[in-house]
């Protein structure tokens, strides 16, 4: 095993370049063993990134959606005050309450 190079460590900031660019290659076209290739580093490394850069992402995504869902329930209810509010007046100047 003489023969082998050295193995490097990435920082954080060359794994995200290196991620985005296979990502941009396979968004071309590229197989992803062919844009893995290109990047320098294994498959086997590429998916380890990957899946390490994934819950994070994925956690704040689910955080983002429960907010946007409490705050769609909130307008709902809202709206619906209002429309009952307005379904009443307009029934009391039709004469109908």
């Amino acid at each position: 095993m003489a023969g082998r190079p050295a193995r490097k460590t990435y920082s954080e900031k060359e794994r995200a370049q290196k991620l985005a660019q296979i990502e941009k290659s396979i968004a071309g076209g590229a197989t992803s063993k062919n844009a893995v290739g290109q990047a320098g580093i294994s498959e086997q490394t590429y998916y380890q990134w990957k899946r390490a850069v994934a819950p994070s992402s994925d956690s704040g995504d689910l955080r983002d959606l429960v907010a946007l869902e409490e705050e769609n329930k909130r307008l709902k209810n809202l709206l619906a005050d209002r429309l009952r509010k307005e379904n009443a007046e307009l029934k009391k100047k039709l004469g109908l309450a």
